[in-house]
């Protein structure tokens, strides 16, 4: 089945994504991939540099006759993210991914495929290994830890790179060209509690909302996706109410840029409403369905029993935290005024869990406004402070601010109507990309990110189309040849 991968065209490309698929590279944890790629450079005989915070930087020389031309940085991104299905055995840290072709697509057994941004880093090593290119001068920049806070961009320091164009291989739709991003900050709470005994009577039980299809919280916060978290609380607030439901643990949500698929908690219930939570159960994922099924069509509210806790989160601090859960803003805040298909502001409540004394509370905020960013951090803080939370706002990453004029942009979008009979639509984008923070560090780039069509990152469903790999390398190629 790996046999087949490699045999995709381009098969330049698909050999070195296969190898990027046995080897594990979650976000902080690249350095196998960081290993991978500084080895390549040095087996082609290329100056290759990587940086205090691991960054690799390849430097190959233009085609005889192509000195002149400007230089292209060709940027993409080392890391993963680690999702997988609750019912999956997978150590991201350990295991390689089980990529399999699907018709039109690849896709991997119940985890993340890592074509985000496997597929950029393997374009760029096959531009690297080919000798028949004509391009001029190129560098290669392989950034990590793109996925939980742009670290390698942020710590990208001047003077290492000599390219006036850079190219970011990171989007997601064949076809287009994207020339800005929104912004992005997260805002965390973090309430302490107080344990209390459980009382005698009690029935353990475990809740579980799982099967939701989850997806990039910038590139699908608009796709009507629910969120687990948020789907958890509603059920656990009517049974506080109902049943006298007490709260021992909660653990929804695994990353800040994902949305949440999944979500847990162990509570307990007067053993004499045992018959009610169950019927309870089974009428709110019949509701859920009813509500969502058209978008979450594998959605599923499971209560099933469970050992008793050796304590329950004290009762006030449990209300605090329902009622934060339901007030925190969530999803889609504003469409832009200027281009109304795309999201302007967003919130992903990413992560609610218990541990060692805390619950944690962690959002991801986007905007292409800086103001509203700030202003929705305000909202978020205001409630979590009403539940008694300390909140913290970190990992602010600039937008990228369009040019509609560069250079570069005019050369892409002649190219692409040359080579394939039409012209591709410029975008911006609501996700976040690395080109902001790298044109802050590196005034005066022109920067253009573009890539083959992948289908719901961040998640299991995660899958890239094969065809479009191989008109994103033709387009690629024709451009390096073409500035």
């Amino acid at each position: 089945m790996s046999q087949t991968i490699k045999d995709l065209k381009p098969t330049a490309v698909w050999k070195f994504f296969y190898d990027l698929t046995q080897i594990p590279r979650p976000s902080k944890k690249e350095k196998k991939a960081i290993d991978y790629v500084k080895k390549i450079g040095e087996k082609l005989g290329l100056k290759t540099i990587v940086d205090d915070t691991g960054n690799v930087i390849i430097k190959k020389a233009a085609t005889p006759g192509m000195e002149k031309r400007k230089g292209v940085i060709l940027q993409s991104h080392l890391d993963m993210v680690p999702q997988k299905n609750s019912d999956k055995k997978h150590d991201f840290e350990k295991d390689p991914i089980e990529a399999y072709i699907d018709g039109e697509w690849v896709k991997a057994k119940g985890t993340t495929l890592g074509s985000d941004n496997g597929i950029g880093v393997a374009t760029t090593l096959a531009i690297l290994e080919s000798k028949n290119l004509q391009h001029g001068p190129l560098e290669a920049l392989f950034t990590i830890d793109e996925e939980t806070g742009m670290t390698g961009a942020f710590n990208l320091k001047s003077g290492l790179l000599d390219g006036k164009i850079l190219l970011n291989l990171d989007s997601e739709d064949e076809g287009e060209l994207c020339i800005g991003c929104a912004g992005g900050m997260n805002t965390t709470g973090k309430i302490k509690y107080r344990t209390e005994p459980v009382p005698a009577g009690s029935k353990a039980w475990k809740l579980s909302m799982i099967g939701l299809k989850g997806g990039h919280s910038g590139v699908d916060i608009n796709l009507g996706r629910a969120n687990s978290n948020k789907l958890l609380n509603r059920f656990m607030m009517d049974a506080t109410k109902r049943f006298n439901m007490r709260l021992a643990s909660i653990d929804g949500g695994s990353l800040r840029n994902a949305i949440p698929r999944e979500s847990f908690a162990i509570v307990t219930v007067p053993e004499k409403y045992t018959k009610e939570l169950l019927a309870s159960g089974k009428a709110y994922e019949t509701l859920l369905k009813l509500e969502i099924g058209a978008v979450e069509t594998d959605l599923k509210f499971k209560v099933e029993a469970a050992d008793l806790p050796d304590s329950l989160i004290q009762k006030n601090t449990q209300m605090k935290l329902l009622k934060a859960i339901y007030g925190i803003p969530n999803g889609v805040i504003r469409m832009s005024t200027e281009m109304p298909d795309i999201v302007e502001t967003s919130s992903n409540l990413a992560i609610v869990k218990s541990e060692n004394g805390y619950i944690e509370l962690r959002c991801l905020l986007r905007s292409s406004v800086d103001s509203a960013k700030a202003d929705l951090g305000v909202a978020i803080q205001s409630v979590l402070e009403l539940a008694g939370a300390k909140v913290t706002h970190d990992g602010t990453y600039p937008g990228w601010k369009p040019d509609v004029d560069s250079s570069i942009l005019q050369i892409m979008k002649k190219v692409y109507n040359k080579k394939f009979g039409k012209t591709p639509d410029v975008k911006v984008i609501h996700a976040g990309l690395e080109c902001g923070i790298i044109g802050d560090v590196y005034k005066g780039l022109e920067m253009v990110s573009f890539g083959p069509t992948i289908k719901f990152p961040h998640s299991p469903d995660e899958k890239v189309h094969i065809g479009s790999v191989q008109k994103f390398w033709d387009f690629i190629v024709e451009t390096l040849k073409n500035i």
